[in-house]
C-alpha cells in the first residue's frame, strides 16, 4: 500500500435514489473495513446526512460498526438510505464542504450520484490539493438516466430499465384487451435510454418484425415532429384499432426546445433550473389531445387516448436487476481500493468485457477514470442505437437484455 493519509471517510448520496444506490453505499463501507479500516489508516466512516447539503451542517450518522447483516439488508433497500440532494454545489459552497472535511478529520470522501456529484467530487479536490490538505476524494456512479460518458451502462439504470420493459409488457397485453392508444411517458430529459428500454417488452422469440408494443418510441435524440407523430399513430392505429406509444419526458423538437418544457410555463425547477418534467402529467395529456383532435373523424368520435406518466415509480422499484444489484455493490468496493492503492481522485467506470452479442456470456469489469473527464458531461444514445425517427435498433437491444435479468415469457391466445 502507498503512502496514505491517517483520518476518517465520509459517504454521500446525491441525485436521484435508485433500486441499488445503498449496494454502493455498502460496498464502500465494506471496501474500507477489508482496506484502510483493518490497517488503521481510516478510523472511523460517516454517512452524510442528505448529501453535502447536510454535511456541510455536521449531519452525519457513524457507520463505523454497522453489523453485516444490517449492511446485508440496507444494501437490498431501495432509495438512498442517507438521504439525497438536489444541490449543484458551486467553488464557495465546496469550500464549505472542505472546511466539513477538515473539522471531521475527514481525509476520504466518497460521492455516489451522477455528473453533478463528479463534478462536486472533482472541485472538492482541486481545492484541497490547491490548500494543501490531504484529501482523497471519488465519485461512485449512480444514474437511471444512464448518461455518464465514461460507463458502458450506470448503476440504477438496468433495475429501471427492467421496470420500464416489465410495465411496458402489462401495459401492451391491457392495449390489446381494451384497443386505443396509449401513451407512456418515461424519464430521460436528455438522454433516451430508459425509453428505449421499453422496446425490451416486446416478445423476444420475434423481435424483427414484431408487433408488439410499444409500436412507436420517441427518445430525445431524434427532433419530434408533431405531423410526423400523428401520421404514425394513424398508421398503425389504422390497421389495429389500437397503439402502443413510449415517449421520452426529453423530447424536443427541431430546435432543441423540450416540448414538455413548454408545456409547463411557470413549472417548479430544480437547482439547476430544469422544469420538473417527471412530476407532471402535461406532456402526455397534451399528446393525447392533438391525436383526439387530429385522429377524430369528421361527425364521428374521438379515438380512445389514454396517457400515464411514469414518474419517479421508475426509479426504486423493488424488484431490481440482479447484474445491477452485483455491480453497483462492486462499484463502491472498487471506489473503497483506489484509495487503498494511493490514488489521490476519480471516479469509476463499469467496462463491459463481453456480452454485446446474442448467445455471448455478460462479464463486467472497472476502471479508474479521472473526474474531469464525466463531471458536468452527458451522454446520448448513440446514432447506432437509433432505427428511424420512432424506434431502436437491434444494437440496443443486443446492449440493454443482459442487462436487466430475466423478463416474464407471457402467454398469447
Amino acid at each position: 500500500m502507498k503512502d496514505v493519509p491517517v483520518g476518517n471517510a465520509v459517504i454521500g448520496q446525491s441525485g436521484g435514489p435508485t433500486a441499488v444506490i445503498n449496494q454502493s453505499l455498502v460496498g464502500v463501507i465494506e471496501g474500507l473495513r477489508q482496506g484502510l479500516i483493518a490497517t488503521g489508516t481510516v478510523r472511523r466512516i460517516f454517512g452524510m446526512r442528505h448529501g453535502v447539503k447536510g454535511f456541510v451542517k455536521d449531519e452525519l450518522h457513524d457507520l463505523t460498526g454497522l453489523d453485516q447483516d444490517f449492511l446485508d439488508h440496507l444494501a437490498a433497500t431501495p432509495s438512498a438510505a442517507l438521504g439525497s440532494t438536489r444541490d449543484k454545489p458551486d467553488g464557495p459552497y465546496c469550500e464549505r464542504v472542505l472546511a466539513a472535511c477538515a473539522r471531521h478529520d475527514v481525509r476520504y470522501f466518497y460521492y455516489i450520484g451522477g455528473n453533478d456529484s463528479s463534478d462536486t467530487c472533482r472541485i472538492v479536490s482541486e481545492m484541497a490539493r490547491a490548500t494543501g490538505y490531504e484529501l482523497r476524494c471519488f465519485h461512485v456512479p449512480k444514474t437511471v438516466d444512464n448518461d455518464l460518458v465514461t460507463c458502458d451502462h450506470c448503476p440504477g439504470y438496468p433495475s429501471a430499465a427492467r421496470f420500464v420493459a416489465m410495465a411496458c409488457m402489462a401495459d401492451f397485453l391491457d392495449n390489446i384487451s381494451l384497443p386505443g392508444i396509449k401513451i407512456n411517458v418515461i424519464m430521460g430529459r436528455h438522454a433516451g435510454f430508459l425509453t428505449a428500454a421499453s422496446a425490451l417488452a416486446r416478445r423476444h422469440d420475434r423481435v424483427e418484425g414484431s408487433s408488439d408494443g410499444p409500436q412507436l418510441i420517441y427518445l430525445p435524440e431524434v427532433p419530434f415532429d408533431t405531423d410526423r407523430f400523428v401520421g404514425e399513430v394513424e398508421g398503425i392505429y389504422a390497421r389495429k384499432g389500437r397503439c402502443h406509444i413510449a415517449v421520452s419526458e426529453g423530447i424536443q423538437d427541431a430546435r432543441g426546445e423540450a416540448i414538455g418544457a413548454t408545456l409547463i410555463r411557470g413549472g417548479q425547477t430544480d437547482a439547476h433550473g430544469n422544469v420538473q418534467l417527471s412530476g407532471s402529467g402535461a406532456l402526455g395529456d397534451a399528446l393525447g389531445d392533438v391525436l383526439k383532435a387530429r385522429l377524430t373523424p369528421k361527425g364521428g368520435k374521438p379515438p380512445r387516448v389514454r396517457a400515464d406518466t411514469f414518474g419517479y415509480v421508475q426509479r426504486c422499484w423493488p424488484d431490481p436487476s440482479p447484474i445491477d444489484v452485483r455491480e453497483a455493490r462492486r462499484a463502491g468496493r472498487f471506489a473503497a481500493t483506489l484509495a487503498a492503492r494511493g490514488e489521490r481522485d476519480g471516479s469509476v467506470a463499469v467496462v463491459r468485457v463481453s456480452g454485446g452479442r446474442p448467445g455471448e456470456r455478460y462479464v463486467s469489469d472497472f476502471a479508474r477514470v479521472e473526474l474531469s473527464e464525466v463531471a458536468a458531461k452527458t451522454r446520448h444514445m448513440p446514432p447506432e442505437f437509433i432505427d428511424g425517427a420512432s424506434n431502436v435498433s437491434r444494437a440496443f437491444l443486443d446492449y440493454a437484455l443482459p442487462l436487466v435479468g430475466p423478463l416474464p415469457d407471457l402467454a398469447r391466445l
